[in-house]
C-alpha cells in the first residue's frame, strides 16, 4: 500500500457535500451509507435518482421534467431527462453577483483585466444579439481559433445562450489542422485573433486567418480579435458588438440532449473525429465534479492551464455556474522561467491550480522549492492531467507546495468532456493513486477475457453504466458505426475508454497510459495521421509510423521512418521534418525522437500496426503478432538501442 501523502479533517468530512448528501439519503431512506464507497455504490445502482438530486443540489436552473433516466438495451441509447428544458448560458451566468470578479485575463507580459459577473453578463447579451442578427440560430455551428482569451469565453457563453454549437481550437494549430476540424462541421462563423505570444515571441495569425476562410466555405462572417497595433480588413471584435451593446439577456431552453459542443478527437486514423456533446450532459456532470469531488464555490478562484484546443478550456469555463471567478492565462506556463504558473496563482490568490503532469515533471527535475518563492497561501487544491502523474511528482508538491493542501489527478477526456475517476475531499491521497471513481460513474478494470481484473492488476478502463456527457455521436457518422467501433467495440455493453490501468486495495486507480496508438505528447493527445500527412509530402520519406514510449516519468512522440531509395536520414531533413511539422500542425507535433526503421509491421490488409511497435518499445508483449503479415520486422525495433 502506498504512503498517505494527504488526509481530509473531521471537520471538512462532515461540511462536505459527499457527506451532505449521505445524511440526506440516510435521513430521508434509512440507507446506512456510511463512507465514500457506499455512496458511490448507492449512486450507480440508482442512476436516475442520483442524478435527479444532483440536478436539485446543483441548484441548475430550469424545468427538470420528470424522467430522469430511461434505460435502454444499448448503452448509449439510454436517455437522461427525457422532458428536460434547460439553458447552458443562463445556467453559467446566473450565480454571481453583478460586482462579483468572474473573469481575470493574464497573458505572457502580466498585462491583465477583470471582468465582473455584470459586465460579463451585458457582453455576453451582445455577443448573443450580434450573432442572432447574422442569422445564426440553434443548431448552427460557430467556431473561434483564438488564445485562451475573455474574448473566446464570452463568445462561447453566448453561442450557448441560443442554442448554437460550439468548436474552437488554439492558434497553433495550422491552417490545414483547422480545417481538418472544422471544414466537417461547417462553421457560419469564425471568431479568430490577430496575434498571439508564446514564450516571449509574437506570432501573426492574419494570413493564416485568409488560409483558413479558403478552405471554409461556410462561413457567413469572420471576426478578429485585435490586441495590439496590427491591422486587417476583419471587422473588430469591439466594432462588431458596439451597435449590440444594452442588450438584454435571452435564454431560450433547449431539450437536455441538444447538442452545444463539437470537440475533436486526435486523429489517429485520419480527419479527427467530430464528437458531438449535449450542453446540458456536460454541465450536470462538471457540477458533480466541482460538487462533489472539489467543493467549488463562488469562494473559489480557478486556474487550470489549458489552450481553446483542449477540452480542459471547457471544463474550466463552466466552473463560471458555480459563482467561481476563473483566471484565464494565455501564453507558455513555463516563460520566462519554469514556475510562471505558481508566480501567476501567488499573484491573483488561486484557490484551485490546474496543469498537465509533465509541467508537474519538469518543476520537479529544476528542484524547486516553490512555497520559499511565491505565497501558496491561499491555494487549497491542485490539479493535474494530460498524462500519468508520477509518484516522485506527488512526492514533490507536497513537499515544495503545502502539506494540506488535496492534490486531485484527473483522468476523463475529450470524449467525455469531464472525468472518469478524480479526487475524493473525504478520503485519503496515497502516493502515486487517483483516489476514486465519479459518482455515477460504475468504474471498472477487466482482463482482456471480460473479466474484472484483480487488485492491482493491469487491464482496460471501462464504465458500465451510461453517464449523461456520454457523447450523442460523431458528427456525419449517420449510423453510428464509427461510434461503435470507438468506444463499444472492445467489450460487449460497456465503454471501453483505452487506458490501462488497475484498482489499488485503497479503491484508488493506478494509470499506466493509453492502451490504444494516439500519441501523447507533452500531455496533449496527437494523432498520428495528422503527423503522416505532413511527413510522407517528403520525396525523402517512403512511409512514417509515429508511437509513444514511456519515458521518465512521462512519454515521448517517436517517429520512424522508411526512406526512398538513395535518401538517408540526416540532421538536416529531420530538421527540416520538425519544422514542417511545427508550422503545418502545430509543436505538440513535432516528435522527441526521429529514427530510419528498415521494415515497418503490416497487417495481412496492409495496414500499418503501430500498437504492436508501441508495445516492442515499452517493453510488453505484442498481443496481436499473429495478425501480421511481416511478424519479423518487429525484431528490429526490439534491438534498437536508442530506444533503451
Amino acid at each position: 500500500m502506498q504512503p498517505v501523502l494527504w488526509r481530509p479533517s473531521e471537520s471538512s468530512i462532515k461540511s462536505s457535500s459527499i457527506q451532505s448528501l449521505i445524511n440526506e439519503l440516510n435521513q430521508a431512506q434509512n440507507l446506512g451509507i456510511d463512507s465514500y464507497w457506499g455512496l458511490h455504490k448507492w449512486s450507480i445502482e440508482n442512476i436516475g435518482e442520483f442524478w435527479s438530486r444532483t440536478w436539485d443540489r446543483c441548484g441548475l436552473i430550469g424545468r427538470k421534467g420528470v424522467h430522469a433516466y430511461t434505460p435502454a438495451q444499448y448503452f448509449p441509447e439510454a436517455k437522461f431527462f427525457a422532458d428536460a428544458e434547460l439553458n447552458v448560458g443562463e445556467n453559467l451566468l446566473s450565480y454571481g453577483t453583478d460586482s462579483e470578479v468572474a473573469i481575470i485575463e493574464v497573458d505572457e507580459s502580466y498585462a491583465s483585466r477583470e471582468i465582473t459577473y455584470g459586465e460579463l453578463r451585458n457582453s455576453v447579451a451582445a455577443c448573443a444579439a450580434a450573432l442572432r442578427a447574422l442569422g445564426v440560430a440553434a443548431g448552427d455551428r460557430v467556431a473561434a481559433w483564438t488564445p485562451n482569451n475573455s474574448e473566446a469565453a464570452i463568445f462561447a457563453i453566448a453561442a450557448l445562450s441560443i442554442g448554437a454549437v460550439v468548436s474552437t481550437a488554439s492558434p497553433d494549430f495550422a491552417p490545414s489542422a483547422v480545417h481538418d476540424r472544422f471544414g466537417q462541421i461547417e462553421p457560419k462563423f469564425l471568431l479568430a485573433c490577430s496575434s498571439y505570444n508564446y514564450n516571449g515571441k509574437k506570432f501573426d495569425c492574419i494570413g493564416k486567418i485568409e488560409e483558413i476562410a479558403a478552405g471554409l466555405p461556410s462561413l457567413k462572417k469572420i471576426v478578429v480579435v485585435h490586441r495590439d497595433e496590427t491591422k486587417s480588413s476583419y471587422e473588430d471584435w469591439k466594432l462588431w458588438l458596439s451597435p449590440h451593446k444594452g442588450s438584454s439577456l435571452k435564454f431560450d431552453r433547449f431539450p437536455f440532449d441538444h447538442p452545444g459542443f463539437v470537440l475533436f478527437s486526435s486523429g489517429t486514423t485520419g480527419k479527427p473525429k467530430c464528437i458531438v456533446h449535449r450542453a446540458a450532459g456536460v454541465l450536470l456532470k462538471l457540477r458533480a465534479e466541482y460538487k462533489y469531488h472539489l467543493e467549488l464555490s463562488s469562494q473559489d478562484r480557478t486556474l487550470f492551464y489549458t489552450t481553446c484546443g483542449w477540452m480542459m478550456w471547457n471544463w474550466l469555463l463552466f466552473t463560471l455556474g458555480t459563482g467561481s471567478s476563473i483566471v484565464l492565462y494565455d501564453g507558455s506556463p513555463a516563460f520566462p522561467k519554469v514556475d510562471r504558473l505558481f508566480e501567476v496563482a501567488a499573484k491573483y490568490k488561486v484557490t484551485a491550480l490546474g496543469f498537465s503532469a509533465k509541467y508537474a515533471d519538469s518543476l520537479r527535475k529544476a528542484e524547486l522549492d516553490l512555497k520559499s518563492e511565491h505565497d501558496l497561501s491561499k491555494i487549497r487544491l491542485m490539479m493535474s492531467t494530460g498524462s500519468v502523474l508520477a509518484p516522485e511528482s506527488f512526492d514533490f508538491l507536497y513537499k515544495s507546495t503545502k502539506p494540506d493542501m488535496q492534490l486531485v489527478s484527473l483522468s476523463g477526456g475529450t470524449d467525455i468532456c469531464g472525468c472518469f475517476i478524480m479526487g475524493v475531499p473525504t478520503l485519503p491521497v496515497h502516493r502515486g493513486e487517483i483516489q476514486g471513481p465519479c459518482l455515477g460513474l460504475a468504474m471498472n478494470v477487466y482482463r482482456q477475457d471480460g473479466s474484472n481484473a484483480d487488485k492491482d492488476e493491469k487491464g482496460e478502463l471501462v464504465c458500465e453504466e451510461p453517464f449523461p456527457s456520454m457523447p450523442i455521436g460523431f458528427w456525419g457518422d449517420e449510423d453510428g458505426s464509427r461510434y461503435r467501433s470507438a468506444y463499444f467495440s472492445g467489450f460487449e455493453g460497456v465503454w471501453t475508454h483505452g487506458d490501462f490501468s488497475a484498482v489499488t486495495e485503497n479503491g484508488g486507480f493506478l494509470m499506466f497510459g493509453r492502451s490504444d496508438a494516439t500519441l501523447n505528447s507533452k500531455g496533449v493527445r496527437i494523432g498520428t495521421a495528422e503527423i503522416y500527412r505532413v511527413v510522407e509530402t517528403f520525396p525523402e520519406v517512403k512511409e512514417a509510423m509515429a508511437v509513444s514510449q514511456d519515458w521518465e516519468n512521462d512519454s515521448r512522440v517517436v517517429l520512424f521512418l522508411v526512406m526512398n531509395e538513395k535518401s538517408t536520414l540526416d540532421d538536416d531533413l529531420r530538421n527540416r521534418l520538425k519544422t514542417a511539422l511545427r508550422n503545418q500542425a502545430s509543436p505538440k507535433h513535432v516528435p522527441d525522437l526521429i529514427l530510419a526503421a528498415p521494415e515497418l509491421p503490416r497487417t495481412k490488409s496492409n495496414k500499418l500496426v503501430e500498437l504492436a511497435v508501441t508495445d516492442v518499445i515499452n517493453g510488453r508483449d505484442v498481443r496481436n503478432r499473429d495478425a501480421l503479415a511481416n511478424p519479423e520486422a518487429l525484431d528490429w525495433f526490439s534491438q534498437l538501442r536508442e530506444i533503451k
